[in-house]
């Protein structure tokens, strides 16, 4: 398997890819199931979550699967009050706004209230090519605490700036709360068939680099530590760490996905000796082809071929996005 060859740093006949959010909006397959099922509907239904999982490997022909999921379920045992309203994402009812709210976070079994998931990955397992790993994934404990204190979805993060600034005490215990749920999360993914697992940092990049060592840092590395006794590849992903990349890394996860916000190469020289994954701006798939494939070529080139580079986006495909221009950047990474 390609995929996991690379995330061992070992030569392959050919660079991987994949993508992140290969399973989403941009699929008719998925638009259509849409019609009929709510995101959640999908997820808590795990041949669905499987059937979704499965669409881009028959479709793109890429190296690796990603459950179809989401990094919010956690909040449904946690009685946050998990809802996804129509073009407007995630809601939480009740938000985390003081310390007695990260007091009563409920402690929970995770096989009997996120067993679906587990069962979701056993489907997609079995239903997948033997050569086609499966990956993994859950959200990093600051991105949920971001979720969870904002309300939702945020472009300035001023809430869970303020509660971190305010709360420390606080925010380290619901933080190290995260991470242990976290962990123990893609642990059990790994347990029930996951051959790779990923830690979504989504939002981190709006740190500084000395808050993300203070606020972030250690809990980052105790959830990867967790998902990383499973005995399978890691690879911790996050956006806009080009200001502190160093330390991102430093917290863990065998394989560093960066944006495109930083050059390819001069990235891996920053990350000690890890894998790479990355790093194509996620817009560069509505270009019109040749500057699409301009811009695949120069980060090929700029991994020079050494062993260890994954191909993938900076962060998800666009719901914009057509299918035909995925599978091109598919079949040019393939035949490069």
């Amino acid at each position: 398997m390609r995929f996991l060859k690379a995330c061992r740093r070992e030569r392959t006949d050919v660079t991987p890819v994949w993508f992140m959010r290969q399973a989403g909006r941009y699929m008719p397959a998925y638009r259509k199931l849409r019609q009929r099922h709510s995101i959640l509907d999908l997820c808590h239904h795990p041949e669905l979550a499987a059937a979704v999982t499965l669409q881009p490997v028959e479709r793109l022909g890429v190296d690796a699967a990603i459950l179809f999921a989401d990094i919010l379920l956690p909040f449904e045992p946690l009685r946050l009050g998990l809802s996804f309203a129509a073009g407007e994402g995630p809601r939480i009812a009740r938000p985390i706004e003081a310390v007695a709210d990260v007091e009563r976070l409920p402690s929970f079994n995770l096989e009997a209230e996120l067993g679906y998931v587990f069962e979701a990955v056993r489907l997609a397992r079995r239903a997948l090519p033997a050569d086609v790993p499966l990956i993994g994934f859950a959200g990093a404990p600051f991105t949920l605490a971001s979720y969870a204190i904002e309300g939702g979805a945020s472009r300035t993060f001023t809430k869970t700036k303020r509660f971190m600034y305010q709360a420390p005490d606080t925010w380290h215990l619901l933080l190290t709360k995260l991470a242990e749920l976290v962990g123990g999360f893609l642990a059990g993914q790994a347990r029930a068939g996951a051959q790779a697992l990923q830690l979504f940092d989504s939002w981190v990049g709006c740190l500084s680099p000395e808050d993300y060592r203070t606020y972030v840092q250690p809990h980052s590395r105790r959830a990867l530590q967790l998902a990383g006794a499973a005995g399978v590849p890691v690879i911790h992903f996050g956006t806009g760490t080009a200001t502190f990349l160093e330390d991102f890394a430093a917290a863990g996860g065998d394989v560093i996905s960066v944006d495109w916000r930083i050059p390819l190469d001069g990235a891996w020289t920053r990350i000690d000796g890890k894998a790479i994954q990355g790093n194509l701006e996620p817009a560069a798939l509505l270009a019109p082809a040749a500057e699409r494939d301009r811009q695949v070529r120069d980060i090929l080139k700029r991994a020079g071929g050494r062993p260890g580079h994954i191909f993938n986006l900076g962060h998800g495909i666009l719901p914009e996005t057509d299918v035909a221009a995925v599978r091109a950047v598919v079949d040019l990474v393939h035949d490069a």
